[in-house]
Parts: structure tokens; sequence; C-alpha cells
């Protein structure tokens, strides 16, 4: 294919509406359309369909040709690394995944690869698919949490990694610039059996508990909801479904354990069944969230400190990464420090944290969206919500006399926001986030104040992340999957004074006009 027969949907479409791209005419029908900003830090992300969140217009981001164009990109990166031309395909239960697996296998096939089709999944089958059939290479098809009309693929060549900023631009560079070559040799082999292989080793993992609990298995009728629950029932648990039905178009909400509309659901249903406790499970399983058995919402970086306690104490000396979202408990909670526990703040985003965990060799690595990472002997260095899951049953397991409730009343207390996300196109969000920490880093070269304090440290490692004098902080970088920009604050102190840094953060937003409105407040 030569340059000239690949154009991304960006120089196509110019952002028109879908019906002024003629969509009947053969040019559209052969065409690849991909947009430029679906390549992102760590997966791709892209609208099959949907509308303009700011004219309202129906808009289109990628095609099947273009995903098959991906495919070949994929396949010509995969031999341009030198890695064995095998790759674990799979795909999340939007009604669309499975049509746009197909066109991504066709590239990949085209490119000289053997492609393993394991079915509807999620992304830890995957994962664990590349283990098990020892194939270096992965694309799984799915969204993972975003509104339906999204589609997307998480790929690596290095399990347990995916790919990161580097590799990521690599393939975009491949796919944009037609330098896709194809070969002969490709295959396809079909693995019916790895959906229970995947849940049969789970269940080995999990073990049998010991004390009967109660939970709540959330699962937004996402993809999670065909695994979960069986993992659950498996170590003993008596579990209550909450929307385990798989509905591509999410009647109730899309499934993210990161949002207050599904916490507050499950926290609901906690205090409706007098449950121990819920857990809640993203699209594509590989993130979890909790609610305790008060129906108190947990965000998942405390969730991630209290395991941290649990791993601490059986490990001593253990070290985790945790990323920049995280509180900051994970320094100065007394307990790990008392322990001998290290904790390294890096980068957001999946590739990045799994990436770091492995190069510390860090026990497990924490973001504050739920995707934990559990290296051996917990896990296999890869993000899944239901290994996370076990990991908080087994803490619970490991403390008979304490409910889930009192673990969390053992943390130090601080007040957190939930994480917020004001809109902020692709094309511009990472020149605004660069913006925005210049900000920030002047105003503590200055000495000025926010919310009456200085700012004593500016984390620069992903957006800023700017801490005043009591140990209150605030965060704004950049999304990495969705036209948005990230906000999280916390403080240790008192809940107006991260109000009052939620505050400030908010108003100087405000100022700028490339920044639309916050997907939720506080």
């Amino acid at each position: 294919m030569s340059s000239s027969d690949t154009l991304s949907i960006d120089r196509v479409a110019g952002g028109m509406p879908v019906d002024d791209l003629r969509p009947n005419t053969p040019e559209y029908e052969f065409l690849p359309l991909v947009k430029t900003t679906g390549f992102r830090e760590y997966d791709a992300r892209w609208l099959f369909f949907g509308m303009d969140r700011e004219t309202g217009a129906a808009v289109s981001e990628i095609n099947l040709p273009g995903m098959r164009l991906l495919g070949l990109g994929l396949g010509t990166l995969l031999h341009e690394l030198g890695v064995k031309p095998h790759v674990v395909v799979g795909h999340d239960y939007r009604s669309y995944s499975g049509a746009i697996k197909q066109a991504l296998t066709t590239g990949l096939m085209a490119a000289g690869c053997t492609v393993h089709d394991i079915g509807l999944a999620l992304s830890p089958t995957a994962y664990f698919a590349q283990f098990a059939l020892d194939v270096p290479g992965v694309a799984v098809v799915t969204a993972s949490h975003n509104e339906n009309g999204w589609t997307g693929v998480k790929m690596g060549a290095e399990p347990p990694l995916t790919f990161g900023p580097e590799l990521m631009g690599r393939l975009r560079d491949i796919v944009l610039s037609g330098a896709v070559k194809e070969r002969d040799g490709g295959r396809l082999v079909h693995h019916p059996d790895m959906r229970q292989r995947y849940i049969d080793d789970l269940i080995a993992r999990g073990g049998k508990l010991k004390r009967k609990l109660k939970v709540v298995c959330a699962c937004g009728n996402g993809t999670a909801g065909l695994f979960a629950p069986e993992v659950l029932r498996a170590m003993g648990a008596e579990v209550i479904e909450l929307h385990c039905e798989p509905d591509y178009t999410f009647p109730h909400y899309n499934p993210n354990p990161e949002a207050m509309e599904m916490l507050h659901d499950m926290a609901r249903a906690v205090r409706e069944h007098g449950a121990d406790l819920a857990l809640g499970f993203d699209g594509d399983g590989d993130r979890c969230g909790v609610v305790d058995n008060e129906g108190n919402e947990i965000f998942a970086d405390k969730i991630g400190v209290m395991i941290a306690r649990d791993l601490a104490r059986k490990h001593p000396g253990a070290r985790f990464v945790a990323d920049v979202k995280s509180t900051g408990l994970f320094k100065a909670d007394p307990i790990l420090r008392e322990l001998g526990a290290e904790t390294d703040y890096y980068k957001t985003g999946h590739s990045y944290i799994k990436r770091r965990t492995t190069e510390l060799g860090a026990l497990a690595g924490f973001e504050k969206s739920g995707h934990f990472f559990f290296r051996e002997p917990l896990g296999l260095g890869y993000d899944d919500g239901i290994v996370s899951a076990i990991a908080v049953l087994h803490m619970l397991d490991a403390a008979p006399e304490k409910t889930m409730a009192d673990l969390y009343r053992e943390l130090p207390q601080t007040f957190a926001t939930p994480t917020m996300a004001p809109f902020c196109p692709d094309e511009v969000k990472y020149a605004v986030s660069e913006r925005i920490t210049e900000h920030y880093r002047r105003l503590m070269e200055r000495g000025e104040t926010v919310a009456g304090q200085k700012i004593v440290d500016v984390n620069t490692v992903n957006g800023v992340r700017f801490t005043l004098e009591d140990g209150t902080w605030g965060l704004v970088r950049a999304s990495s999957n969705k036209p948005e920009l990230v906000v999280v604050c916390e403080s240790p102190v008192s809940e107006a004074m991260m109000r009052a840094v939620w505050e400030h953060i908010r108003d100087y937003l405000a100022t700028l006009p490339e920044v639309g409105e916050f997907n939720q407040s506080i």
C-alpha cells in the first residue's frame, strides 16, 4: 500500500459529519479512515459512531478498512521489532466489537501473522492467553468503560507489558504514512476454551475463603459479568449479582467503578442486601472498585493502601508503585513506613505502571482508577480486576474479626475528590496541560499561595501535582484515552482544604478557553 492510499480521517473528513462523507460510495467503503488522535499514549481509542460533544453532529473516527489497516500496521511493527509474529486477539461485548476484531484480524494475517482468536474476552483474559499459549503479541478490541459507540485496541508484544508512547507513536507513523508491508504466511487459530482456562486459573489462584462473605458483584452490564460472578462463587462467596447481564447499551450507567454513579449503586445494593462488601468491575474487567459493608464508597487508591498493608505484613520491605493521582498515604501511612515499605509515584496509565512495576521489581502497582498490578507470587504482572478482587477477599480473610469498614477506618483519614474530567479536545489537551504545569511552577517560584498556603513541591512526571505546606495536593493532567483533562485533590487536614484547592483549580481552568465543563463536581 502506498502512502497515497492511506489517509487519516481528520485529513479526509476535516471534522465533517458522517453524512457528508457519502458513506454509501465505493470511495468510503474501501478508504481506510483513521483519526490521528486515536493513537494515544498507551492504547488506541476511537469513536466508531457517535456525536460531537460540541456540535451534536454525527461523527466517526475510524471505519472497518481503517481497523484492517491498523492490524496490518501492528503486524508490520511486530516484524520490525523482531518479535515472533503471533498475536492473541479477543473482543468485548459491544455489538460492533466482533466485526472490528475481524477487520483487525484480516490486517494482521495480511502482515503474515498467526492470529490466536480467543473470542469474547476480558482484557486480562487476552493477557493470560499470551502466557498460556506462549504468544508474544496481543491486540484486544475494547473501549473499556467508554460510552457505547467507542472502540479501541490494547496492544503489546512483550508479556506482561503493553505498548507505551514510543511504540504507539511508531505504530501511528506506520499506519498513517502507509509504511505497512504485506507478507505471506498469515493464518488463524481459534481457542474456544480460553475463557474456561482463564477462569480455572483464577479459581486456583483464589482458593477457598475461610469465612463466609456476602459479596455484591457489580459489572455495569459489561463483559466482566460473564466471568467475575463465577470466580467469586467458586471461592465460596455468596454472590449478589448487580447488572451482570452484558448489555452493550449500558442501560444503567457505563461500567466504570471510578465513577460516582456506579459506586452509589453499589453502596445502595450493599445496604439493601446486608452484604459484607461490593466489588465493581469495568467494561473489560481490568479494574476493580470497592464499597464496604457500611456503604462507604472507597476510592481505589485507598484500597491499594489497605492491600499494600496486608502484603507488607507478609513481605516486609516490599516495594510498590502508585500513579500520581493516588493518595499521599502510600508514602505517609505510618504502618507502611513501620513495615519498611517503599512506594514510587509514577505516570498514570496501565502501560506506565505495569512497566514501572516490572522495572523496579515491585511486588505490586496501584492506580487510583482501579488498575492494580500484582507480580509473582500474586499474579503475572498485568492488570486484572478479578485478581484485585481476590486480593481484597484474601485481605478480609486474613482478618476474620474485622469488617471491610473496620479496615478502612484504620487508615489515617484524608479528604479526597473523585476523579473529575473537564472536556478538552484531544488536539490541544497536552499543550493545555503544559501551560497549567507552568502556571503552578511559577506560583511556587514566586512564593504565591493557594488556599492560603505556599506550594512546597511540584511533581511534573505526569501533568502537575502540586503540594502545599500542610500536605494538601492537587493534580491536573491530560487524560490519556479521552478528550479531557483529569483533576484530583486530596487533603490530610480537612475537607475544607480539599475543597479550597479544588475551587482554585476549577476557577483557574475556567480562564482557559480550551477547557469545557466538568463531567462531575463535588
